[in-house]
């Protein structure tokens, strides 16, 4: 099929009818397939089976019963697994509970009420406080802002990282901006691994606010979709050579390694920062689930036995994003109405369409029984002001229900985009 730009309007509408008439093909069967979230699907989280009986004992590597109080930040075994994961010192790590985004909550949360690290006065003390959010990006993130009045401003990604040129403009110049969200490798949803240049300009730039953070949620850093994945500079020893060492928090877990409900996360800052952290903690918990560290360190030993594990969560995952690709590219390839990424990791792919069209593509694979994630959820305030982005999840289906779900998404954007063609000619 050529450039639908194009066609005539006969051709268009001769189109239209029989794509009209697979789509309702399509309805007639009662399809239930979800698409919304990326989430690991049975065949992976069977990998981890073995965490369930693991254990010999209860004991840390420093004499610690996993069993009993204590532990703030977590035994020593899984802070040396994490500083591995996550190219630190185990001096600069605290390994939490199940969740990365709920350490990340946290973190906001205690900057709110009792400030940062350098904090004249608790964020929440200010008459305006706002964040910087790379978009497309991830729905969660921008939640949390919002939940506490965060003012969020948007910042467009390109094809190595957020545009820093607009980052760097708006930190030197404003005190309110406190903040950065970055998923810095196969970014969430665009799968965009962010450049050694960027990690270098996030690293020295200046900015007005002197507890400026930037919130580095590096949550798949070992998820490759083939042998050779994408390289990720350093961000803490980048902020140390600028002389930036308390910049940055990183986080990442084992939720999509793992179990995703019941993993280990984590989070690494500057000892100055771990410090200041620890003691706001204090006050906080006694302690996180020590048996589910102590058994995650069991199983998996260290980072080498989790790039091992990986290779076979890739092995499953893999040839679902190549269907994905595979049937974008026949459908929609050559027709100038979509354009998408081809990650070599991550969980998403990030579908662009006709501006003014995601929306009601979302709304026609609805009705055809395929569930996608909202239009507008890659963007703060759920507001894509374009409305063309999609955000693909292909892990969680069957690779046949895939395949169905994706055929029914190119023919709801072709309908969609011939629609829009006809009334702008019109």
């Amino acid at each position: 099929m050529k450039d639908f730009m194009k066609l005539d309007v006969k051709e268009l509408n001769e189109y239209k009818v029989q794509l009209e008439i697979k789509y309702n093909e399509f309805k007639g069967k009662k399809l239930n397939y979800d698409m919304s979230r990326g989430k690991p699907c049975p065949e992976q989280l069977d990998l981890s089976a073995g965490l369930l009986d693991c254990l010999d004992s209860y004991k840390a590597s420093d004499g610690t019963d996993c069993r009993n109080y204590g532990g703030l930040d977590g035994i020593p075994e899984a802070k040396q697994l994490f500083a591995e994961i996550l190219e630190v010192s185990p001096k600069e790590v605290i390994v939490g509970g199940s969740s990365s985004l709920n350490m990340m909550y946290d973190t906001i949360t205690r900057a709110l009420n009792l400030g940062v690290y350098g904090s004249d006065v608790p964020w929440g003390k200010l008459p305006v406080i706002k964040f910087l959010c790379p978009s497309p990006g991830y729905d969660r993130h921008f939640a949390i802002c919002q939940q506490f009045g965060i003012e969020m401003i948007v910042v467009d990604m390109k094809s190595d990282g957020p545009d820093m040129d607009v980052v760097e403009k708006l930190v030197a110049e404003d005190e309110s901006i406190k903040g950065i969200w970055c998923v810095p490798k196969y970014s969430n949803p665009d799968g965009i691994t962010y450049s050694d240049e960027i990690v270098d300009r996030f690293a020295r730039m200046n900015t007005k606010a002197k507890d400026f953070r930037i919130f580095w949620d590096n949550a798949y850093t070992v998820h490759h979709l083939y042998d050779k994945g994408d390289s990720l500079k350093n961000i803490m020893t980048a902020c140390k050579e600028a002389g930036n060492p308390d910049r940055v928090f990183i986080y990442g877990s084992t939720s999509k390694i793992s179990f995703s409900s019941a993993g280990i996360a984590a989070m690494a800052a500057s000892e100055n920062n771990i410090s200041l952290i620890k003691k706001q903690m204090s006050i906080q918990t006694i302690g996180p689930d020590k048996i589910n560290q102590l058994r995650h360190v069991k199983f998996f030993k260290n980072l080498s036995n989790i790039e091992e594990h990986m290779k076979k969560h890739a092995a499953i995952i893999r040839p679902k994003f190549e269907a994905v690709l595979d049937i974008l590219e026949s459908q929609l390839g050559g027709k100038n109405i979509a354009w998408w990424n081809k990650p070599n990791g991550g969980y998403f792919i990030s579908l662009f369409v006709l501006d003014g069209c995601a929306r009601e593509i979302i709304g026609m694979a609805a009705q055809a029984g395929v569930t996608l994630t909202p239009a507008g959820s890659t963007y703060p305030y759920g507001r894509d002001l374009r409305d063309r982005n999609i955000r693909l999840a292909p892990t969680y289906p069957s690779l046949e229900e895939l395949k169905s779900a994706i055929e029914v998404l190119c023919i709801c954007v072709q309908l969609a985009s011939i629609g829009k063609i006809l009334a702008e000619n019109s």
